[in-house]
């Protein structure tokens, strides 16, 4: 990266840690003359969360030091809000809890907080308020890093859906292929044909996400041959590669055709997409066919692949 695009990313950054240091300090449980820090907030929210509350483990929660948590634990203590007792099975732990004025300032500091968030996404529309929540997730995602098992999970396509399907195609395939955008048209019109046979029982789509991020698709539609149903638009995005979504994906595409009735599915792809082709291979499909594809940009060798049902 060079250095003037290295310093825009930089300047970029800076000016969202203004802008989102200052709707924090909106958002504080209370402002600078409150009964309570915010330090002091932070502790009563996460000891309220847990059932049982080792000292230890709040520390690393809250990412502080052993002589500062100490500190805000005595202060809290000394109010009258919390109690440290050892732990029964281990002597050398510590456990904290609320005492019933502690739970009923936390009661008292979350409702305070709760209108103050609630009172920022009503500024927005619903649909900015999902964005919103969206870039949100995205940060903390890329930030702290995903989970070691992220959850994937199929669903029928909501609305949005199919407009999201022909733009990441058109994204994806340029970018790692060099496809042009008369791929991104043929997408276009096969998400077109399923929406205008949407009430087609003979059909369906599936939406693959993890953890609550839109990140594959595939459709099984009719063939010319009513006996042979098509798999087609098959994407998983780069960040969902290695989860198991595209082989989660053909799959139940699969499923689906042979539950309703189909006697084959074919598909047809291009021969240098080798992970989608293994995929294929791995749920039952066979190359029955090869021939020179239409012009994506980059030289094709189109293919077709069938599984008898």
């Amino acid at each position: 990266m060079n250095d003037v695009r290295l310093a825009d990313r930089i300047a970029t950054v800076r000016a969202f840690n203004r802008l989102y240091t200052g709707v924090i300090g909106v958002l504080d449980e209370g402002p600078a003359d409150a009964e309570y820090s915010l330090s002091e907030a932070r502790v009563l929210f996460e000891i309220a969360q847990h059932d049982q509350n080792y000292v230890a483990d709040l520390r690393k929660r809250l990412d502080l030091d052993a002589g500062y948590a100490s500190r805000l634990l005595s202060r809290l203590e000394a109010r009258g809000l919390l109690v440290r007792e050892r732990c029964d099975e281990d002597g050398r732990r510590q456990l904290v809890r609320l005492t019933t004025a502690g739970q009923d300032a936390f009661a008292v500091l979350n409702e305070r907080s709760s209108q103050r968030i609630g009172g920022l996404l009503e500024r927005f529309p619903d649909e900015e308020q999902r964005r919103l929540l969206g870039a949100m997730d995205t940060i903390t995602g890329l930030v702290r890093g995903r989970r070691a098992t992220p959850a994937l999970v199929l669903r029928s396509p909501r609305p949005g859906d199919l407009g999201w399907v022909v733009h990441r195609h058109g994204a994806v395939y340029a970018r790692e292929y060099g496809f042009n955008d008369r791929f991104e048209a043929l997408t276009a019109r096969v998400v077109a044909d399923f929406a205008e046979r949407r009430d087609d029982p003979g059909q369906a789509g599936w939406i693959a996400e993890v953890d609550g991020e839109r990140m594959g698709s595939v459709f099984c539609m009719r063939g010319e041959d009513p006996r042979v149903a098509k798999l087609r638009l098959l994407l998983v995005e780069p960040a969902a590669r290695g989860l198991g979504a595209g082989k989660r994906l053909v799959g139940e595409c699969v499923e689906f055709a042979r539950a309703t009735g189909y006697a084959a599915m074919e598909l047809w792809t291009v021969s240098l997409l080798t992970a989608a082709r293994e995929i294929y291979r791995r749920n039952g499909f066979q190359l029955v066919g090869k021939e020179p594809a239409e012009d994506f940009g980059p030289s094709l060798l189109g293919e077709t692949w069938r599984l008898e049902l």
